[in-house]
Protein backbone atom coordinates (compact mmCIF):
# COMPACT_ATOMS: atom_id res chain seq x y z
CA UNK A 1 0.00 0.00 0.00
CA UNK A 2 1.48 3.21 -1.16
CA UNK A 3 1.47 6.41 0.62
CA UNK A 4 -0.81 8.05 -2.41
CA UNK A 5 1.95 9.57 -3.83
CA UNK A 6 1.79 9.80 -7.71
CA UNK A 7 5.23 8.73 -9.06
CA UNK A 8 6.61 10.34 -11.92
CA UNK A 9 5.22 10.82 -14.94
CA UNK A 10 1.67 9.18 -13.91
CA UNK A 11 -1.21 10.30 -13.99
CA UNK A 12 -2.69 12.02 -10.66
CA UNK A 13 -6.06 11.00 -9.15
CA UNK A 14 -8.94 13.44 -8.67
CA UNK A 15 -9.63 13.32 -5.54
CA UNK A 16 -13.03 13.63 -3.55
CA UNK A 17 -13.52 14.44 -0.04
CA UNK A 18 -16.17 12.74 2.29
CA UNK A 19 -16.83 12.74 6.33
CA UNK A 20 -16.94 8.52 5.48
CA UNK A 21 -15.96 6.13 3.01
CA UNK A 22 -17.63 3.07 3.82
CA UNK A 23 -15.75 0.38 1.67
CA UNK A 24 -18.36 -2.66 0.72
CA UNK A 25 -21.94 -2.61 0.10
CA UNK A 26 -22.88 -5.69 1.75
CA UNK A 27 -25.02 -5.54 5.39
CA UNK A 28 -22.63 -3.92 7.81
CA UNK A 29 -21.56 -1.61 5.17
CA UNK A 30 -24.93 -0.38 4.32
CA UNK A 31 -26.09 -0.66 7.83
CA UNK A 32 -23.27 1.85 9.07
CA UNK A 33 -23.89 4.30 6.15
CA UNK A 34 -27.83 4.23 6.88
CA UNK A 35 -27.51 4.78 10.83
CA UNK A 36 -25.32 7.48 9.87
CA UNK A 37 -27.57 9.45 7.89
CA UNK A 38 -30.19 8.67 10.72
CA UNK A 39 -28.10 10.07 13.36
CA UNK A 40 -27.10 13.06 11.36
CA UNK A 41 -28.47 13.74 7.97
CA UNK A 42 -25.37 16.15 7.27
CA UNK A 43 -22.80 13.58 7.32
CA UNK A 44 -21.39 12.62 3.90
CA UNK A 45 -21.23 9.44 3.54
CA UNK A 46 -20.05 6.92 0.46
CA UNK A 47 -19.79 3.66 -0.36
CA UNK A 48 -17.56 2.10 -2.95
CA UNK A 49 -18.56 -1.63 -4.01
CA UNK A 50 -16.79 -3.62 -6.55
CA UNK A 51 -19.76 -5.52 -8.05
CA UNK A 52 -21.44 -4.35 -11.16
CA UNK A 53 -24.74 -3.32 -8.95
CA UNK A 54 -25.56 -3.26 -5.17
CA UNK A 55 -26.27 -6.91 -3.74
CA UNK A 56 -23.67 -8.53 -7.38
CA UNK A 57 -21.67 -10.20 -4.78
CA UNK A 58 -23.69 -11.27 -2.14
CA UNK A 59 -23.84 -14.77 -1.17
CA UNK A 60 -25.39 -16.24 1.98
CA UNK A 61 -27.39 -19.39 3.03
CA UNK A 62 -29.59 -17.29 4.11
CA UNK A 63 -31.86 -17.45 7.44
CA UNK A 64 -32.03 -13.94 8.75
CA UNK A 65 -32.61 -13.36 12.50
CA UNK A 66 -34.21 -9.71 12.07
CA UNK A 67 -32.83 -8.67 15.40
CA UNK A 68 -30.55 -5.95 14.16
CA UNK A 69 -32.64 -5.24 10.94
CA UNK A 70 -35.42 -3.63 12.88
CA UNK A 71 -33.45 -2.20 15.42
CA UNK A 72 -32.09 -0.23 12.04
CA UNK A 73 -35.34 0.24 10.23
CA UNK A 74 -38.09 0.00 12.40
CA UNK A 75 -40.79 0.16 10.08
CA UNK A 76 -39.57 -2.09 7.68
CA UNK A 77 -40.98 -5.68 7.51
CA UNK A 78 -38.02 -7.83 6.29
CA UNK A 79 -40.60 -10.76 5.18
CA UNK A 80 -41.92 -8.43 2.13
CA UNK A 81 -38.53 -8.25 0.38
CA UNK A 82 -38.71 -10.62 -2.27
CA UNK A 83 -38.09 -14.07 -1.60
CA UNK A 84 -38.23 -14.01 1.76
CA UNK A 85 -40.91 -16.09 4.07
CA UNK A 86 -40.98 -16.67 7.55
CA UNK A 87 -39.12 -19.87 8.38
CA UNK A 88 -40.92 -22.50 9.48
CA UNK A 89 -40.19 -26.51 9.92
CA UNK A 90 -36.62 -26.62 11.16
CA UNK A 91 -34.88 -30.32 10.35
CA UNK A 92 -31.28 -30.98 11.49
CA UNK A 93 -30.21 -34.73 10.06
CA UNK A 94 -27.25 -36.73 11.26
CA UNK A 95 -26.47 -38.64 7.60
CA UNK A 96 -24.53 -41.64 7.43
CA UNK A 97 -23.83 -43.19 3.61
CA UNK A 98 -26.83 -45.25 2.91
CA UNK A 99 -29.38 -43.70 5.62
CA UNK A 100 -30.09 -40.47 8.11
CA UNK A 101 -31.57 -39.75 11.32
CA UNK A 102 -33.44 -36.48 12.66
CA UNK A 103 -31.64 -35.24 15.44
CA UNK A 104 -32.90 -32.95 18.12
CA UNK A 105 -32.20 -29.32 16.76
CA UNK A 106 -29.21 -27.46 18.46
CA UNK A 107 -30.94 -24.38 20.62
CA UNK A 108 -28.68 -22.00 18.38
CA UNK A 109 -30.40 -23.01 15.56
CA UNK A 110 -33.91 -22.73 16.39
CA UNK A 111 -35.49 -20.63 13.60
CA UNK A 112 -38.62 -18.98 15.26
CA UNK A 113 -39.15 -15.66 14.44
CA UNK A 114 -36.88 -15.95 11.81
CA UNK A 115 -36.89 -15.50 7.92
CA UNK A 116 -35.51 -17.28 4.95
CA UNK A 117 -34.54 -14.37 2.82
CA UNK A 118 -32.43 -13.64 -0.77
CA UNK A 119 -29.52 -11.76 1.33
CA UNK A 120 -28.84 -10.22 -2.21
CA UNK A 121 -32.37 -8.38 -2.36
CA UNK A 122 -31.63 -7.44 1.88
CA UNK A 123 -28.66 -5.83 0.54
CA UNK A 124 -30.46 -4.39 -2.43
CA UNK A 125 -33.06 -3.07 -0.23
CA UNK A 126 -30.69 -1.66 2.47
CA UNK A 127 -29.18 -0.14 -0.63
CA UNK A 128 -32.20 1.53 -1.61
CA UNK A 129 -32.68 3.02 1.89
CA UNK A 130 -28.99 4.21 2.12
CA UNK A 131 -29.68 5.89 -1.13
CA UNK A 132 -32.82 7.69 -0.24
CA UNK A 133 -31.00 9.22 3.40
CA UNK A 134 -28.74 10.59 1.04
CA UNK A 135 -25.89 8.08 0.75
CA UNK A 136 -23.77 8.02 -2.45
CA UNK A 137 -22.98 4.20 -3.54
CA UNK A 138 -20.39 3.85 -6.40
CA UNK A 139 -21.19 0.38 -7.71
CA UNK A 140 -18.43 -1.09 -9.97
CA UNK A 141 -15.65 -0.07 -8.31
CA UNK A 142 -13.41 -1.60 -6.61
CA UNK A 143 -11.32 0.01 -3.85
CA UNK A 144 -8.23 -1.23 -4.74
CA UNK A 145 -5.38 0.65 -2.52
CA UNK A 146 -5.85 1.98 1.13
CA UNK A 147 -4.84 5.98 1.45
CA UNK A 148 -2.71 6.79 4.41
CA UNK A 149 -1.16 10.05 6.19
CA UNK A 150 1.44 10.23 8.58
CA UNK A 151 0.48 6.49 9.45
CA UNK A 152 -3.30 7.46 9.70
CA UNK A 153 -5.93 5.95 7.30
CA UNK A 154 -7.62 8.83 4.98
CA UNK A 155 -9.37 6.86 2.51
CA UNK A 156 -9.29 4.43 -0.61
CA UNK A 157 -8.33 4.77 -4.05
CA UNK A 158 -10.45 3.18 -6.77
CA UNK A 159 -8.39 0.79 -9.10
CA UNK A 160 -7.38 1.75 -12.58
CA UNK A 161 -9.46 0.90 -15.35
CA UNK A 162 -8.14 -0.55 -18.97
CA UNK A 163 -5.00 -1.85 -18.09
CA UNK A 164 -3.70 -4.12 -19.81
CA UNK A 165 -2.05 -8.16 -19.05
CA UNK A 166 1.55 -5.91 -19.52
CA UNK A 167 0.35 -3.50 -17.25
CA UNK A 168 0.67 -1.02 -20.62
CA UNK A 169 -2.36 1.81 -20.98
CA UNK A 170 -5.11 0.65 -23.41
CA UNK A 171 -7.13 2.93 -25.33
CA UNK A 172 -9.82 2.69 -22.43
CA UNK A 173 -7.51 3.53 -19.86
CA UNK A 174 -8.88 5.58 -16.69
CA UNK A 175 -7.38 6.46 -13.81
CA UNK A 176 -9.13 5.88 -10.93
CA UNK A 177 -9.81 8.12 -7.89
CA UNK A 178 -9.32 8.87 -4.91
CA UNK A 179 -11.99 9.23 -1.84
CA UNK A 180 -10.95 10.81 1.39
CA UNK A 181 -12.07 10.78 4.49
CA UNK A 182 -12.19 11.73 8.01
CA UNK A 183 -13.28 8.17 9.05
CA UNK A 184 -13.03 4.92 6.93
CA UNK A 185 -15.54 2.03 7.65
CA UNK A 186 -13.89 -1.72 6.01
CA UNK A 187 -16.75 -3.70 5.43
CA UNK A 188 -15.58 -5.82 2.33
CA UNK A 189 -16.73 -9.27 4.08
CA UNK A 190 -14.53 -12.25 4.73
CA UNK A 191 -10.75 -12.23 3.84
CA UNK A 192 -10.84 -8.52 2.44
CA UNK A 193 -8.18 -7.51 0.56
CA UNK A 194 -7.42 -4.10 1.79
CA UNK A 195 -8.51 -5.14 5.36
CA UNK A 196 -6.43 -8.39 5.12
CA UNK A 197 -3.60 -5.64 4.76
CA UNK A 198 -4.70 -3.36 7.37
CA UNK A 199 -4.47 -6.25 9.81
CA UNK A 200 -1.01 -7.08 9.38
CA UNK A 201 0.39 -3.25 8.93
CA UNK A 202 -1.11 -2.26 12.27
CA UNK A 203 -0.84 -5.79 13.76
CA UNK A 204 -4.56 -5.92 14.63
CA UNK A 205 -4.32 -9.75 15.20
CA UNK A 206 -1.67 -9.52 18.24
CA UNK A 207 -2.91 -11.61 21.14
CA UNK A 208 -6.09 -13.09 19.24
CA UNK A 209 -6.25 -16.43 17.66
CA UNK A 210 -5.89 -17.18 13.97
CA UNK A 211 -9.12 -17.10 11.72
CA UNK A 212 -10.40 -19.67 10.97
CA UNK A 213 -12.27 -20.37 7.66
CA UNK A 214 -14.86 -22.57 6.14
CA UNK A 215 -15.76 -22.46 2.14
CA UNK A 216 -19.35 -22.13 1.91
CA UNK A 217 -20.34 -23.44 -1.97
CA UNK A 218 -24.36 -22.70 -3.07
CA UNK A 219 -26.98 -23.17 -5.61
CA UNK A 220 -30.34 -21.80 -6.42
CA UNK A 221 -33.09 -24.28 -8.11
CA UNK A 222 -36.66 -23.97 -9.14
CA UNK A 223 -38.30 -26.59 -8.13
CA UNK A 224 -42.02 -28.08 -8.93
CA UNK A 225 -44.52 -26.12 -6.53
CA UNK A 226 -46.36 -29.52 -5.94
CA UNK A 227 -42.71 -30.34 -4.19
CA UNK A 228 -42.25 -26.75 -2.79
CA UNK A 229 -42.22 -25.67 1.00
CA UNK A 230 -42.02 -22.19 1.85
CA UNK A 231 -39.93 -22.05 5.41
CA UNK A 232 -38.49 -25.52 5.31
CA UNK A 233 -35.04 -25.43 6.75
CA UNK A 234 -33.25 -28.40 6.95
CA UNK A 235 -29.18 -28.60 7.96
CA UNK A 236 -27.48 -31.69 8.06
CA UNK A 237 -23.85 -33.16 9.08
CA UNK A 238 -21.89 -36.59 8.50
CA UNK A 239 -21.92 -37.40 5.31
CA UNK A 240 -20.05 -37.74 3.08
CA UNK A 241 -17.19 -36.10 5.50
CA UNK A 242 -15.21 -38.05 7.38
CA UNK A 243 -15.16 -37.41 11.21
CA UNK A 244 -12.35 -35.18 11.37
CA UNK A 245 -14.04 -32.71 8.81
CA UNK A 246 -16.49 -29.98 9.74
CA UNK A 247 -18.71 -29.10 7.79
CA UNK A 248 -22.41 -30.06 6.83
CA UNK A 249 -25.30 -28.75 4.35
CA UNK A 250 -28.22 -26.29 4.48
CA UNK A 251 -31.41 -26.79 2.38
CA UNK A 252 -33.56 -23.61 2.34
CA UNK A 253 -37.43 -23.11 0.27
CA UNK A 254 -37.27 -19.76 -0.13
CA UNK A 255 -40.26 -18.03 -1.56
CA UNK A 256 -41.59 -18.04 -5.70
CA UNK A 257 -40.38 -21.47 -6.07
CA UNK A 258 -36.93 -21.19 -5.19
CA UNK A 259 -34.31 -23.86 -2.95
CA UNK A 260 -31.28 -22.82 -1.90
CA UNK A 261 -28.86 -25.95 -1.31
CA UNK A 262 -25.27 -25.27 0.12
CA UNK A 263 -22.93 -27.22 1.50
CA UNK A 264 -19.78 -25.71 3.83
CA UNK A 265 -16.45 -27.32 4.42
CA UNK A 266 -14.45 -26.12 7.57
CA UNK A 267 -10.77 -25.05 5.27
CA UNK A 268 -8.88 -26.81 8.35
CA UNK A 269 -9.07 -30.37 6.04
CA UNK A 270 -6.06 -32.41 6.29
CA UNK A 271 -6.06 -34.35 2.76
CA UNK A 272 -5.18 -32.61 -0.18
CA UNK A 273 -6.93 -34.64 -2.58
CA UNK A 274 -10.20 -33.23 -0.66
CA UNK A 275 -12.11 -31.17 -2.53
CA UNK A 276 -15.20 -29.25 -1.48
CA UNK A 277 -17.04 -28.45 -4.84
CA UNK A 278 -16.74 -32.35 -5.36
CA UNK A 279 -18.37 -32.96 -1.90
CA UNK A 280 -21.15 -30.57 -2.79
CA UNK A 281 -21.96 -32.70 -6.10
CA UNK A 282 -21.52 -35.88 -4.07
CA UNK A 283 -23.95 -34.61 -1.26
CA UNK A 284 -26.82 -34.33 -3.39
CA UNK A 285 -26.97 -37.92 -4.62
CA UNK A 286 -27.32 -39.35 -0.75
CA UNK A 287 -30.68 -41.74 -1.30
CA UNK A 288 -32.36 -38.97 1.40
CA UNK A 289 -31.44 -35.88 -0.36
CA UNK A 290 -31.51 -36.74 -3.97
CA UNK A 291 -35.65 -36.41 -3.91
CA UNK A 292 -35.79 -32.58 -2.62
CA UNK A 293 -34.28 -32.08 -6.29
CA UNK A 294 -36.46 -34.23 -8.23
CA UNK A 295 -37.58 -32.49 -11.15
CA UNK A 296 -36.16 -29.41 -10.21
CA UNK A 297 -33.68 -27.13 -12.52
CA UNK A 298 -30.44 -25.17 -10.92
CA UNK A 299 -30.34 -21.71 -12.48
CA UNK A 300 -27.56 -20.28 -10.20
CA UNK A 301 -24.03 -21.09 -8.41
CA UNK A 302 -21.62 -19.19 -6.07
CA UNK A 303 -19.22 -20.06 -3.43
CA UNK A 304 -17.42 -17.77 -0.84
CA UNK A 305 -15.09 -18.39 1.99
CA UNK A 306 -16.75 -17.14 5.63
CA UNK A 307 -15.52 -16.61 9.12
CA UNK A 308 -15.55 -19.53 11.67
CA UNK A 309 -12.86 -18.27 14.23
CA UNK A 310 -15.46 -16.40 16.76
CA UNK A 311 -15.01 -14.72 19.67
CA UNK A 312 -11.07 -15.91 20.02
CA UNK A 313 -10.26 -14.68 17.14
CA UNK A 314 -12.00 -10.79 16.32
CA UNK A 315 -9.12 -8.62 15.28
CA UNK A 316 -8.41 -5.14 17.00
CA UNK A 317 -11.01 -3.34 15.47
CA UNK A 318 -9.85 -0.33 14.93
CA UNK A 319 -6.67 1.64 14.26
CA UNK A 320 -5.75 5.48 13.28
CA UNK A 321 -8.40 7.04 11.10
CA UNK A 322 -11.16 3.41 10.43
CA UNK A 323 -12.91 0.54 11.48
CA UNK A 324 -13.25 -3.23 10.98
CA UNK A 325 -16.86 -4.05 10.93
CA UNK A 326 -18.67 -7.07 9.71
CA UNK A 327 -17.51 -10.25 8.33
CA UNK A 328 -14.06 -8.55 7.85
CA UNK A 329 -13.91 -8.93 11.57
CA UNK A 330 -15.15 -12.08 11.70
CA UNK A 331 -18.42 -11.67 13.04
CA UNK A 332 -20.09 -14.98 12.63
CA UNK A 333 -21.92 -16.96 14.69
CA UNK A 334 -20.85 -20.26 13.57
CA UNK A 335 -23.31 -22.52 15.91
CA UNK A 336 -26.50 -20.07 14.56
CA UNK A 337 -24.67 -20.01 10.93
CA UNK A 338 -25.97 -17.08 11.08
CA UNK A 339 -23.38 -13.33 10.47
CA UNK A 340 -26.30 -11.00 8.94
CA UNK A 341 -27.96 -9.73 12.05
CA UNK A 342 -24.19 -9.40 13.67
CA UNK A 343 -22.49 -7.76 10.77
CA UNK A 344 -25.42 -5.50 11.07
CA UNK A 345 -25.09 -5.13 14.63
CA UNK A 346 -21.53 -4.22 13.95
CA UNK A 347 -22.36 -1.58 11.58
CA UNK A 348 -24.44 0.49 13.31
CA UNK A 349 -22.14 0.79 16.48
CA UNK A 350 -19.41 1.83 14.08
CA UNK A 351 -21.71 4.40 12.83
CA UNK A 352 -22.89 5.23 16.36
CA UNK A 353 -19.16 5.50 17.27
CA UNK A 354 -18.34 7.60 13.96
CA UNK A 355 -20.77 10.52 14.77
CA UNK A 356 -19.80 11.30 18.03
CA UNK A 357 -16.47 11.62 16.98
CA UNK A 358 -17.17 13.75 14.17
CA UNK A 359 -19.26 15.80 16.49
CA UNK A 360 -16.80 15.64 19.06
CA UNK A 361 -13.05 16.48 18.91
CA UNK A 362 -12.67 13.43 16.21
CA UNK A 363 -9.95 11.34 17.61
CA UNK A 364 -7.68 9.48 15.48
CA UNK A 365 -8.46 6.33 16.91
CA UNK A 366 -12.20 5.27 17.29
CA UNK A 367 -11.84 3.63 20.64
CA UNK A 368 -15.58 4.24 21.19
CA UNK A 369 -16.45 1.23 18.83
CA UNK A 370 -14.77 -1.78 20.50
CA UNK A 371 -16.27 -0.07 23.40
CA UNK A 372 -20.01 -0.06 22.32
CA UNK A 373 -19.33 -3.61 20.67
CA UNK A 374 -18.83 -4.66 24.39
CA UNK A 375 -21.47 -3.27 25.92
CA UNK A 376 -24.13 -4.35 23.07
CA UNK A 377 -25.56 -8.11 22.78
CA UNK A 378 -22.90 -8.72 19.81
CA UNK A 379 -20.13 -9.57 22.72
CA UNK A 380 -22.18 -12.03 25.07
CA UNK A 381 -23.42 -13.64 21.79
CA UNK A 382 -20.39 -14.65 20.46
CA UNK A 383 -18.49 -14.87 23.74
CA UNK A 384 -21.10 -17.68 25.00
CA UNK A 385 -20.67 -19.90 21.74
CA UNK A 386 -16.81 -19.38 21.35
CA UNK A 387 -16.01 -23.33 22.31
CA UNK A 388 -18.45 -24.91 20.16
CA UNK A 389 -16.89 -24.84 16.53
CA UNK A 390 -13.09 -25.29 18.03
CA UNK A 391 -14.34 -28.59 19.66
CA UNK A 392 -14.98 -30.03 16.26
CA UNK A 393 -11.62 -29.29 15.22
CA UNK A 394 -10.01 -30.88 18.54
CA UNK A 395 -12.75 -33.51 19.01
CA UNK A 396 -13.67 -34.36 15.65
CA UNK A 397 -18.23 -34.82 15.16
CA UNK A 398 -19.03 -37.02 17.97
CA UNK A 399 -16.39 -35.21 20.31
CA UNK A 400 -17.58 -31.70 18.98
CA UNK A 401 -20.83 -32.98 19.39
CA UNK A 402 -20.40 -33.67 22.81
CA UNK A 403 -18.66 -30.78 23.69
CA UNK A 404 -21.24 -28.60 21.93
CA UNK A 405 -24.04 -30.12 24.22
CA UNK A 406 -21.99 -29.91 27.60
CA UNK A 407 -21.36 -25.81 26.46
CA UNK A 408 -25.05 -24.97 25.94
CA UNK A 409 -26.72 -27.50 28.64
CA UNK A 410 -24.16 -27.79 31.31
CA UNK A 411 -21.99 -24.31 30.99
CA UNK A 412 -24.24 -22.06 29.11
CA UNK A 413 -21.18 -20.34 27.48
CA UNK A 414 -19.40 -19.27 30.61
CA UNK A 415 -16.53 -22.44 31.09
CA UNK A 416 -13.25 -20.88 32.42
CA UNK A 417 -11.55 -22.15 29.37
CA UNK A 418 -11.53 -21.09 26.12
CA UNK A 419 -10.21 -23.37 22.90
CA UNK A 420 -8.06 -22.03 20.82
CA UNK A 421 -8.18 -22.12 17.11
CA UNK A 422 -5.37 -22.57 14.31
CA UNK A 423 -4.06 -21.16 10.85
CA UNK A 424 -5.95 -23.46 8.07
CA UNK A 425 -2.84 -23.07 5.52
CA UNK A 426 -0.77 -25.55 8.51
CA UNK A 427 -3.25 -28.53 8.11
CA UNK A 428 -2.83 -30.19 5.50
CA UNK A 429 -1.19 -33.79 5.06
CA UNK A 430 1.78 -34.12 2.30
CA UNK A 431 0.24 -36.03 -0.35
CA UNK A 432 2.45 -39.12 0.34
CA UNK A 433 0.62 -39.35 3.86
CA UNK A 434 -2.58 -38.58 2.38
CA UNK A 435 -5.63 -41.31 0.50
CA UNK A 436 -6.79 -39.90 -2.87
CA UNK A 437 -10.50 -39.84 -2.89
CA UNK A 438 -12.16 -40.81 -6.50
CA UNK A 439 -15.30 -39.12 -7.10
CA UNK A 440 -18.01 -39.54 -9.46
CA UNK A 441 -18.19 -37.67 -12.63
CA UNK A 442 -21.11 -35.27 -12.88
CA UNK A 443 -24.09 -36.45 -14.77
CA UNK A 444 -25.35 -32.93 -15.67
CA UNK A 445 -28.66 -33.00 -14.26
CA UNK A 446 -28.19 -33.28 -10.51
CA UNK A 447 -24.34 -33.34 -10.67
CA UNK A 448 -22.28 -30.68 -11.94
CA UNK A 449 -18.27 -30.00 -12.95
CA UNK A 450 -16.88 -26.62 -12.43
CA UNK A 451 -16.81 -24.68 -15.48
CA UNK A 452 -20.45 -25.23 -16.15
CA UNK A 453 -21.34 -24.06 -12.40
CA UNK A 454 -18.82 -20.76 -12.96
CA UNK A 455 -21.48 -19.88 -16.22
CA UNK A 456 -24.13 -19.88 -14.38
CA UNK A 457 -22.66 -17.75 -11.58
CA UNK A 458 -22.86 -15.04 -14.64
CA UNK A 459 -19.13 -14.30 -13.42
CA UNK A 460 -16.84 -12.32 -15.80
CA UNK A 461 -13.68 -10.33 -15.79
CA UNK A 462 -12.02 -8.25 -18.41
CA UNK A 463 -10.09 -10.34 -19.80
CA UNK A 464 -6.94 -7.96 -20.98
CA UNK A 465 -6.30 -7.01 -16.73
CA UNK A 466 -3.12 -8.22 -14.70
CA UNK A 467 -4.16 -11.24 -13.22
CA UNK A 468 -5.62 -10.93 -9.30
CA UNK A 469 -4.59 -13.86 -8.22
CA UNK A 470 -1.06 -12.72 -7.94
CA UNK A 471 2.19 -15.62 -6.52
CA UNK A 472 4.09 -14.14 -4.25
CA UNK A 473 6.98 -16.82 -5.71
CA UNK A 474 5.82 -18.60 -8.66
CA UNK A 475 8.28 -21.10 -8.36
CA UNK A 476 6.79 -22.38 -5.22
CA UNK A 477 3.62 -23.89 -6.95
CA UNK A 478 5.62 -26.52 -8.40
CA UNK A 479 8.58 -26.97 -5.71
CA UNK A 480 6.31 -26.92 -3.37
CA UNK A 481 2.62 -27.28 -4.24
CA UNK A 482 3.21 -29.50 -6.89
CA UNK A 483 5.84 -31.84 -4.79
CA UNK A 484 4.53 -32.17 -1.83
CA UNK A 485 0.84 -31.37 -1.90
CA UNK A 486 -0.01 -32.57 -5.27
CA UNK A 487 -0.89 -29.05 -5.94
CA UNK A 488 -4.61 -28.94 -3.71
CA UNK A 489 -5.16 -25.19 -5.24
CA UNK A 490 -6.71 -27.37 -8.17
CA UNK A 491 -8.90 -28.96 -5.90
CA UNK A 492 -9.98 -26.55 -3.00
CA UNK A 493 -10.65 -23.91 -5.45
CA UNK A 494 -14.72 -24.47 -6.54
CA UNK A 495 -14.53 -22.09 -10.29
CA UNK A 496 -11.57 -24.06 -12.32
CA UNK A 497 -9.06 -21.29 -11.67
CA UNK A 498 -5.85 -23.36 -11.09
CA UNK A 499 -4.80 -26.02 -13.35
CA UNK A 500 -1.88 -27.69 -13.56
CA UNK A 501 -0.63 -28.54 -17.51
CA UNK A 502 2.63 -30.65 -18.50
CA UNK A 503 2.56 -32.60 -15.72
CA UNK A 504 1.73 -36.06 -18.52
CA UNK A 505 5.12 -35.02 -19.77
CA UNK A 506 7.15 -34.55 -16.63
CA UNK A 507 6.85 -30.57 -17.12
CA UNK A 508 4.10 -29.31 -14.43
CA UNK A 509 3.12 -25.50 -14.68
CA UNK A 510 0.68 -24.15 -13.03
CA UNK A 511 -2.08 -22.13 -15.21
CA UNK A 512 -3.95 -19.72 -13.48
CA UNK A 513 -7.42 -19.02 -15.14
CA UNK A 514 -8.57 -16.07 -13.22
CA UNK A 515 -11.30 -15.20 -15.61
CA UNK A 516 -13.29 -17.71 -13.89
CA UNK A 517 -12.52 -16.51 -10.46
CA UNK A 518 -15.98 -15.93 -8.27
CA UNK A 519 -14.27 -14.35 -5.43
CA UNK A 520 -14.49 -16.59 -2.95
CA UNK A 521 -10.89 -16.07 -1.47
CA UNK A 522 -10.38 -20.08 -0.70
CA UNK A 523 -6.86 -19.24 -1.94
CA UNK A 524 -5.84 -16.58 -0.25
CA UNK A 525 -6.66 -18.53 2.77
CA UNK A 526 -5.52 -22.30 2.19
CA UNK A 527 -2.36 -22.33 0.39
CA UNK A 528 0.34 -23.88 2.34
CA UNK A 529 2.61 -21.09 2.16
CA UNK A 530 0.56 -18.60 1.58
CA UNK A 531 1.95 -17.89 -1.62
CA UNK A 532 -1.48 -16.77 -3.19
CA UNK A 533 -2.26 -13.42 -3.04
CA UNK A 534 -6.53 -12.15 -3.69
CA UNK A 535 -6.47 -8.47 -4.46
CA UNK A 536 -8.84 -6.74 -6.72
CA UNK A 537 -10.10 -7.24 -10.15
CA UNK A 538 -11.12 -4.19 -12.06
CA UNK A 539 -14.71 -3.27 -10.98
CA UNK A 540 -17.77 -4.67 -12.05
CA UNK A 541 -15.69 -8.11 -12.45
CA UNK A 542 -16.71 -11.58 -11.01
CA UNK A 543 -19.65 -12.86 -10.10
CA UNK A 544 -23.29 -11.18 -10.70
CA UNK A 545 -25.74 -12.88 -8.53
CA UNK A 546 -29.56 -12.96 -9.25
CA UNK A 547 -32.07 -12.20 -6.82
CA UNK A 548 -32.71 -15.35 -4.71
CA UNK A 549 -28.81 -15.83 -4.37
Amino acid sequence: MSEAMPAHGVVERESMEFDVVVVGAGPAGLSAAIRLKQLDPDISVCVVEKGGEVGAHILSGCVLEPRAFRELLPDADPGAIEFSVPAGDDRFMLLTEKTGFRLPTPPQMHNDGNYIVSLGNVVRFLGAQAEAAGVEIYPGFAAAEVLFEDGRVTGIATGDMGVGKDGRHTELFQRGMDLRATYTVFAEGCRGSLGKQLIARYGLNDGADPQTYGIGIKELWEVPAASHTPGLVMHSIGWPLDRKTYGGSFLYHLGGNLMAYGFVVGLDYENPYFSPFEETQRFKTHPMIRPYFAGAKRISYGARALNEGGFQSIPKLVFPGGVLVGCEAGFLNVPKIKGTHTAMKSGMLAAEAIAEALAGDRPATLDGFPAKVRASWLWPELESVRNIRPGFARFGIWGGLMNAAFETYITRGKSPWTLRNHADNATLKKARDATPIAYPKPDGMLTFDRLSSVFVSNTNHEENQPAHLTLRDPSIAISVNWAEYRSPETRYCPAGVYEIVGADVGDPKLQINAQNCVHCKTCDIKDPTQNIDWVTPEGSGGPNYPGGM
